[in-house]
């Protein structure tokens, strides 16, 4: 077989060889003829992949008539089945199916009791569901400047740490794994539980293990655009017993289903998985190594073909071993500069994207810059006994990086001619600009 180095040297000459006469050519935005007649699209990995196998899962579940979960031993339980072979895939002890990532992220909060006067610590750039949910558990979320991996920067966190904080939230955006050599050591030193979110990079790993496994505890979410999916879908895991069983309880109306469960109050809400869900999901995880792999080396191509270029700035990788490949980013030195080159590429039909999340508040002008928690309130003041604020003032760094990188977007689906000409465009594009 060959190895990842010599298939790496293979792309990049393949890479040179191809964009050696597109680099000469006049741009399309110019004038001059595309790379491509057609553009270049991606779509939602996991359908890309759905045949028969889901189909008998659903057939399954008309057939048993028990829909609901524990209306159905654990042995013929399509839910328990994905959680026992999520768990193992993830190499922890447990894992709890859940209705949606969002949902994964809430029993986490209450396996963790991030309540009222705690703080979480969490990237500035991520999905929405990562601070409302601290704010649903009555907690204040904390934000940290993302570095160029568009995770959090750890350097970053330590001195946002106060004897409020309870929780580092360590978020893998888009494939990519956060840095959890460098995150871990600041959450032990200071007695912090951290909570890993791999809802967009599930099938990643850092350093030869999964994520959701290094963490106290770990979420995923399986709604369409992610990896795997049934539409809708997340999931929770760990190797912590009490967590799993807090986590348990709050997702299933604060019961813990045995022999004396119900007598012990706890409250939850109701974010059970039904079995239709369990069962397309269950397929799903037995192909994730086909799909991920897939994405990878249709990444591994095209960073192979344009890794020669040039000044050319990639994506900060912690691991790029366990990245999937979910994008190839490349940084420019403004804003102004990344916006030419998506608008040469988009002519050249390899249209590029900025990176995917949320940046908390500055997209709601209105409210940029005012203090939206009660200043009174002292878990809320920093040392310096200024109330913590949000806006561009909270995130100055993270809204730079954001503005000058942007990616083409891969699809575990391209051929090798969707990846050459991705190449071709980069390498025609990019030095012109």
């Amino acid at each position: 077989m060959i190895d990842r180095r010599t298939f790496l040297a293979a792309a990049a000459a393949a890479g040179a060889a191809a964009g050696a006469e597109a680099a000469d050519e006049k741009l399309a935005v110019a004038g001059g003829m595309p790379v491509r007649r057609q553009p270049l699209k991606t779509k939602n990995w996991g359908p890309e992949f759905y045949d028969d196998k889901e189909r008998q899962q659903l057939d399954d579940v008309v057939e048993m008539r028990n829909p609901f979960r524990f209306a159905n031993p654990e042995d013929r339980s399509k839910v328990a089945a994905f959680e026992r072979e999520y768990a193992a895939y993830a190499h922890t002890k447990y894992a709890l199916a859940v209705t949606s990532g969002t949902a994964a992220l809430h029993c986490a909060m209450a396996a963790l009791e991030v309540g009222p006067g705690d703080e979480v610590i969490l990237p500035a750039w991520t999905w929405y569901s990562c601070y409302n949910t601290v704010i649903q558990a009555g907690a204040l979320p904390v934000f940290a400047e993302i570095d160029e991996s568009f995770n959090i920067d750890p350097a970053d966190i330590e001195h946002r740490i106060t004897p409020q904080t309870k929780v580092i939230m360590a978020v893998s955006l888009q494939g990519n794994p956060a840095d959890m050599d460098r995150i871990l050591p600041v959450a032990r030193k200071h007695g912090l539980k951290v909570l890993e979110d791999f809802s967009q990079s599930v099938g990643a790993k850092y350093k030869g293990r999964p994520l959701g496994s290094m963490g106290d505890i770990g979420i995923s979410s399986l709604q369409q655009s992610k990896t795997i999916t049934a539409g809708e879908g997340g999931a929770v895991v760990t190797n912590d017993a009490r967590l799993y069983e807090r986590a348990f309880r709050f997702h299933d109306v604060g019961m813990l289903r045995g022999a004396d469960g119900k007598r012990n109050f706890f409250p939850g809400l109701n974010y059970r998985m039904n079995e239709f869900t369990g069962g397309v999901l269950l397929t799903q995880l037995r192909k994730l190594d086909t799909i991920a792999g897939a994405v990878r080396a249709n990444a591994g191509r095209v960073y192979g073909g344009i890794r020669d270029l040039p000044g050319v700035r990639l994506r900060k990788l912690p691991d790029p071993e366990g990245e999937l490949g979910t994008g190839i980013f490349i940084g420019f030195r403004t804003s102004g500069e990344r916006q030419r080159y998506a608008e040469a590429m988009r002519a050249e039909n390899v249209p590029v994207s900025s990176p995917g999340g949320s940046v908390v508040l500055p997209v709601v002008p209105e409210i940029e810059n005012k203090v939206t928690v009660a200043p009174g309130w002292p878990s809320f003041q920093t040392e310096r006994g200024k109330a913590i604020r949000y806006g561009r003032e909270c995130c100055p760094r993270t809204i730079d990086i954001l503005s000058r990188f942007a990616g083409v977007m891969m699809d575990p689906k391209f051929t090798e001619r969707d990846t050459a000409d991705a190449v071709a465009a980069i390498r025609k594009v990019y030095p012109a600009i």
